[in-house]
């Protein structure tokens, strides 16, 4: 008897990797789009499901996978505040995730924003491709090995990137909950979250987000500590961030930069074009983009690496293997 997995947020460039390292033979329903309330209907026949960010697996969405009788929603992400876990709970139901993959596929991406700002080549370019070509005193800038960089959170992916710093030269600092004694060859100090703030040129967010506890935790007065020129970037998660108050300082010239990878309520955009002409859906969005080439917005692509999407894919074949010949759950997500 076959197994069938239903996968939603399958790029077509995707579909290859999926059926080559599908050891198991599981019978794979792979669809394009994200989760929605409007194409749940797409899995009734499926004995599991595997989602991805911005995946919607609420109460409502979740309830429908218990009608169906699925029991196993997993994730191939590292983050799971896509999924209630108490409703999951509730329904009886499994979820598991992928704890890491390629470190370095968001952390190249995180550096390379942060160039970009830095060094003011977003700006150079746009104004190149205007056929604007004189130099100007806003392309000026220091160079990384004189420069502090900070790092809030330093799991796999937060010492990759410090390890990329680090090799330039620049002294780096970190923030976190506790020192990483692993980490101590790379970051100088761990530091306050404020004394980051002050110190660094640049600013990288690399924390997990957990609901009700650290929402927003790049506040306005941390925003307000930053250097004028500094450069802030996130790949983590939208939450993480006070959007306002960066746009605030954007327009006002009291931060340098702002890159992120990430966004609050981003699958109203992320995932859809829309003509230049047409009106985004969400305010804060579009304030954001139309702060380019100060804010940079890329669609959540930080994972979109060959190393990365192979590691997700098979962690998660393994994450059902288990579960279904020895009931293990190793990478299990549980309600807190």
């Amino acid at each position: 008897m076959t197994f069938r997995i239903g996968c939603y947020g399958v790029h077509s460039y995707e579909a290859p990797y999926f059926e080559n390292l599908n050891k198991y033979h599981y019978d794979l329903k792979l669809l394009p789009e994200f989760l929605t309330h409007d194409n749940i209907d797409l899995i009734e026949d499926c004995d599991a499901v595997l989602l991805r960010g911005n995946c919607i697996a609420d109460r409502q969405n979740l309830s429908k996978m218990a009608e169906y009788g699925i029991k196993l929603v997993f994730t191939r992400t590292v983050g799971f505040d896509h999924i209630d876990l108490d409703a999951a709970a509730e329904f009886g139901m499994k979820v598991t995730r992928v704890p890491g993959y390629s470190p370095r596929s968001v952390a190249e991406l995180a550096f390379t924003q942060a160039m970009m700002l830095f060094r003011h080549t977003a700006l150079a370019t746009t104004r190149t491709s205007q056929k604007q070509f004189k130099v100007t005193p806003e392309f000026f800038s220091p160079e990384i090995h004189e420069s502090t960089v900070g790092i809030i959170g330093m799991g796999n992916i937060g010492y990759a990137e410090a390890k990329m710093w680090k090799a330039l030269g620049a002294r780096v600092l970190a923030y976190d909950l506790s020192v990483k004694e692993f980490s101590l060859d790379t970051v100088e100090k761990f530091v306050s979250l404020e004394e980051l703030a002050q110190e660094c040129d640049i600013i990288s967010i690399h924390a997990p987000y957990v609901r009700g506890k650290n929402e927003q935790m790049i506040s306005r007065d941390i925003i307000n500590q930053m250097k004028p020129n500094g450069v802030l970037i996130n790949t983590a998660r939208g939450e993480l961030v006070d959007h306002s108050a960066v746009i605030d300082a954007l327009k006002e010239n009291r931060l340098g930069g702002f890159a992120a990878d990430v966004l609050v309520d981003e699958s109203q955009v992320f995932g859809h074009n829309f003509d230049p002409s047409e009106k985004l859906p969400n305010e804060t969005i579009t304030e954001l983009t139309n702060l380019y080439p100060k804010a940079i917005i890329t669609p959540h692509m930080g994972s979109l690496t060959k190393p990365a999407l192979e590691g997700m894919i098979t962690t998660s074949y393994e994450n059902f293997h288990l579960a279904l010949t020895e009931n293990s759950y190793p990478n299990e997500v549980l309600k807190k």
